[in-house]
């Protein structure tokens, strides 16, 4: 359940926090008051795309917080599986926008992706959009909306029926890519063989390249190696007043004298060791200036070999492995040429299993799909009819496509008849923007039903609709915060009547900035925010009456009185 929402800096709103809680819970305002923003700002939390001008003028950041309670034992099953651990029952969704168009998305202090935070939100809220009803006339969908029911019988068939298809759609690229003629097989040959056979030759090993520019490096600064170490030996052991000896005179300085003072005869052993360590050095110098030797033949050799080594890298890959790499896949393609017919005959074998296997996967999702689709369409109609669709009749058409799909060969669209005698059609041919509505309003409940998902926002679900159907919609409202929570922008008082929690969201204006508010409403407010939603700008007592009666009368239906 969604039990806390702060907002901050976000186009209206400079900082609001909003507790909801449990059954319905109403949001109502004039247009342009702000409703929009509040959806907008959770979806933004949970992972939504972020426009330009979304952050409130001069504000260098933008903020969205949501707390949920989580102790539905599947959602924290699912979401222990992402390693995500509710901590004391509760989950913190976090984003917070840069002006400069960076986001940051966290989930209990520990930062993730936007499309990670989409997937944790997936399990714990569902939202319908303004427009969002009209995803029902994309025939595409459709079989979304069917799998989604589904899913628990399909389990982990859908994810089988993708591996199959990924499978066989390859095995028909190799088998299309393996059509060549003899005489493009004896090319493809010869030049396969050129190329092993260059390999082969320069016969590289791991590493060698390494140290042959090692080895350039030095001998191609030889000279100036030499002139540094023979002058760093004239410095330290060979020339007049040479480091050594000046050490060597001071250390018999101090050692006359260290019998007279504890302190002289330390810095005495002191020096005693660098005259150590400085002989060291020397007789290592020399052994360096002795052994380093420069052959112009060697030199010649390393950068030939270098060169060769660079040129097998341009052709074959960055490095020595990359090129003994390309060199056995080289050996292994030459093979299935020597071999071609035999290849051929391995692929088509592979595509006949692999369309086998398909075909079998496809035939299973498509038995679940067709036995799930009479269950889920009926549990719809009973939704319709509470929605006041009198005599609806709906069910859901299987055609068998032509080709195989990741979706395998359903293909699969809702049929509905919302008048006596009249034949079913295709929705989009049918439904009206109202029903469109309510026919979301009824896939949404009956889906999350059976997806347990807890919290549902509707977002003026209400468009196109009034009088007897209104009141349904409310009485369905009602009945569906039952066992969920709901969170619903409405525009309609029949809807808004059945709040459990009523928030106003208001639009105030000085001559500097324009700030939109929300609150919780006293029974009282809420009945005033009715009588508004009634009357319009003159609110008279009979209004007011109206709103107190149509408050009674929602009072009195419990979900057991709502026709289902």
């Amino acid at each position: 359940m969604l039990l806390n929402l702060h907002v901050k800096n976000l186009a209206l709103i400079e900082e609001e926090e909003v507790d909801f809680g449990s059954g319905l819970n109403i949001l109502t305002g004039e247009t342009g008051a702000g409703k929009s923003i509040l959806i907008g700002s959770i979806l933004l939390a949970l992972g939504g795309k972020v426009s330009k001008g979304m952050l409130r003028e001069n504000a260098d950041y933008a903020l969205v917080e949501l707390t949920f309670s989580v102790d539905l034992p599947h959602q924290v099953s699912e979401l222990e599986k992402m390693d995500l651990f509710p901590e004391d029952g509760q989950l913190v969704l976090f984003r917070k926008i840069m002006k400069t168009g960076r986001s940051v998305c966290r989930i209990n202090s520990e930062t993730v992706s936007a499309s990670f935070m989409q997937r944790a939100a997936s399990l714990l809220i569902d939202i319908h959009g303004q427009h969002e009803h009209q995803s029902l006339l994309a025939r595409k969908n459709h079989i979304k909306y069917l799998d989604s029911y589904a899913k628990k019988e399909l389990g982990s068939r859908l994810q089988t029926l993708q591996t199959c298809y990924h499978a066989y759609t390859d095995g028909q690229k190799l088998l299309e890519e393996a059509s060549l003629d003899r005489e493009q097989q004896q090319r493809e040959i010869s030049f396969l063989e050129y190329e092993i056979r260059e390999i082969d030759d320069a016969r590289p090993e791991p590493g060698e390249d390494e140290e042959l520019e090692t080895a350039f490096r030095r001998l191609s600064h030889g000279r100036k190696i030499l002139e540094a170490a023979a002058e760093c030996r004239e410095l330290c052991a060979d020339g007049n007043g040479n480091a050594s000896d000046r050490i060597g005179q001071a250390v018999r300085s101090l050692i006359g004298v260290a019998e007279y003072d504890d302190q002289a005869d330390t810095l005495a052993d002191q020096l005693q060791e660098i005259d150590s360590l400085l002989g060291d050095f020397n007789r290592e110098l020399a052994s360096y200036i002795d052994d380093f030797s420069f052959s112009d033949e060697e030199f010649a050799e390393i950068q030939e070999r270098l060169d060769l080594i660079n040129h097998l890298k341009s052709k074959y890959g960055k490095t020595i492995e990359d090129i003994l790499r390309q060199k056995t896949e080289k050996e292994a393609e030459l093979e299935k040429l020597l071999h071609y017919d035999e290849y051929r005959r391995e692929l088509e074998e592979n595509l006949t299993r692999s369309e086998r296997e398909l075909q079998e996967i496809s035939a299973e999702v498509s038995a679940i799909r067709r036995s799930a689709a009479e269950v889920f369409t009926e549990e719809i109609k009973k939704a319709l009819t509470a929605l006041n669709f009198r005599q609806v009749q709906l069910s859901m058409e299987f055609q068998k496509t032509d080709r195989y799909t990741a979706n395998g060969w359903d293909d699969v669209r809702f049929l509905i008849s919302t008048n006596p005698g009249e034949p079913m059609k295709p929705l989009d041919s049918v439904a009206s923007g109202g029903e469109l509505s309510r026919i979301m309003l009824a896939l949404k409940t009956v889906l999350a039903e059976n997806d347990e998902i807890e919290t549902l926002i509707f977002d003026e679900i209400d468009s196109g609709i009034s009088g007897r159907t209104a009141q349904m919609v409310a009485e369905k409202m009602k009945l569906t915060a039952a066992s969920h929570q709901v969170i619903c922008i409405t525009h309609l008082p029949q809807i808004a009547s059945m709040a459990d929690t009523h928030f106003l969201i208001e639009k105030t204006s000085d001559d500097s900035s324009t700030i939109s508010r929300i609150r919780m409403l006293k029974r009282e407010e809420s009945i005033a925010e009715l009588a508004r939603m009634l009357g319009g700008v003159r609110i008279t007592e009979a209004v007011m009456e109206n709103a107190r009666e149509m408050k009674k009368l929602a009072d009195a239906v419990r979900p057991d009185s709502v026709s289902k």
